[in-house]
């Protein structure tokens, strides 16, 4: 199992009550993240149990999934519907984003 995983559940859990004050101003907005956010980890897990090609495609859909799961965390902030990001969750998107473009750009590595 990659390190970053248990990372990622941690992150997922930690979005909840902000998906949750999201979804009171914007219920597409919400959703849109719940089901990003789902699918980073989801394709990372896959990513995990594949080979070869297989395995970059999953990671590049979960960096793809993970970038747009920040995007909407921004754009509710714009929206004030939610405060600035905690340090921690910060830096969790962070360590994500940039664990996940190694994962999912091999030639970077």
């Amino acid at each position: 199992m990659l390190r970053i995983y248990p990372v990622a559940l941690d992150w997922i859990e930690k979005l909840e009550p902000l998906i949750a004050r999201i979804a009171r101003g914007d219920r597409e907005l919400a959703m849109q993240l719940r089901r990003a956010s789902a699918s980073v980890v989801l394709n990372l897990a896959e990513g995990m149990g594949a080979r070869g090609g297989h395995r970059t495609n999953s990671y590049g859909v979960s960096l793809r999934e993970m970038r747009e799961s920040y995007a909407a965390l921004q754009v509710a902030q714009r929206r004030r519907l939610i405060g600035a990001l905690d340090a921690g969750l910060e830096a969790q998107c962070q360590r994500l984003i940039g664990t996940l473009v190694r994962l999912a750009v091999p030639q970077l590595r």
